[in-house]
């Protein structure tokens, strides 16, 4: 078995048996690629069925000269699920990560931004801002607003459909990893702008497979994920915040602002649609000032 055919049935099984996203799909490859050119460069005639240990703890240690130890653990997880799966359909026995350990990282906590931080941003956009005719600050608003007010990744974000609005009822449809889908509660405020920038939407030239999709462009094509980091970017220099925003940090700092609000943690977890409740309650250690104060508020020894 070549590699390309191996990363092409992995890949296979990654959608059907597994049902994750596309994005999900070509992180996971993205391992493979890059061991594949690694033997490759090095002129190793190996596959993916006699590759072995000492090969791979090669590449491991050629590439970990650039990547930090949180990137390194990644790779090796990567790897050792594509070699996990050679195994369960019977084309190898063993796994070459077997014996090699993952890189301690810790837990990293979330950056989040304060109220006002998110405040500075969204007033920092200029609603007057326009391109060949559209008015993109106003979608620039309703777009944050919406990450902000209803937590979503931006691959959720930009794959949000006007036919996934039920403002009427006070929810979004929202398609996440794995395909799996959820309701999560949107306000009026943010309903009110992003009925504002359909308003401007229904003057554009929208492409066939994007005529269901809620942001677009000007030319009336589904955002790129780049597209929003770019927008974002501009506005945290713009606002003169002097941290490190990226469309996940309107994730955490709703998530965040939730429960400094005494919002429960099992909600957090199911608007935010993670599988298990141990990975929303990371959120329990951003703000240990907010617990300080709910254990001298609540408890009977205080």
């Amino acid at each position: 078995m070549k590699w390309d055919q191996a990363l092409a049935d992995y890949k296979h099984y990654l959608q059907i048996e597994r049902g994750l996203s596309k994005n999900s799909i070509e992180n996971y490859s993205y391992d493979i690629k890059k061991l594949k050119t690694y033997l490759a460069t090095e002129d190793l005639k190996v596959t993916p069925l006699t590759i072995d240990t000492t090969v791979v703890k090669s590449f491991i240690y050629s590439v970990s000269k650039s990547i930090n130890p949180r990137s390194q653990a990644r790779l090796v997880s990567g790897l050792r699920n594509f070699f996990d799966y050679l195994i369960f359909e019977d084309y190898r026995t063993t796994n070459p990560l077997d014996l090699i350990e993952t890189p301690r990282i810790g837990r990293k906590l979330p950056d989040t931004l304060s109220i006002e931080d998110i405040d500075k941003l969204i007033n920092a956009i200029d609603l007057t801002y326009t391109y060949s005719g559209i008015n993109l600050g106003e979608r620039n608003r309703a777009m944050l607003e919406t990450l902000y007010s209803c937590g979503l990744r931006v691959s959720e974000l930009i794959a949000l459909k006007i036919s996934d609005l039920y403002f009427e009822e006070g929810f979004i449809k929202v398609n996440g990893k794995g395909n799996k889908e959820r309701f999560v509660p949107i306000g009026k405020s943010t309903q009110k702008f992003i009925s504002i920038w359909m308003a401007i939407r229904a003057h554009i030239a929208i492409e066939a497979d994007s005529k269901d999709i809620l942001f677009l462009n000007y030319k009336g094509r589904q955002l790129t994920r780049a597209m929003v980091f770019t927008i974002i970017k501009k506005l945290v220099k713009t606002a003169g915040i002097e941290k490190n925003v990226s469309p996940h940090t309107f994730r955490h700092s709703f998530a965040t602002h939730l429960l400094e609000n005494g919002a429960d943690l099992r909600a957090i977890q199911m608007m935010l649609g993670h599988e298990s409740i141990t990975t929303t309650e990371i959120y329990m250690h951003v703000n240990r000032t907010h617990l300080s104060d709910i254990l001298e508020q609540f408890h009977p020894r205080n």
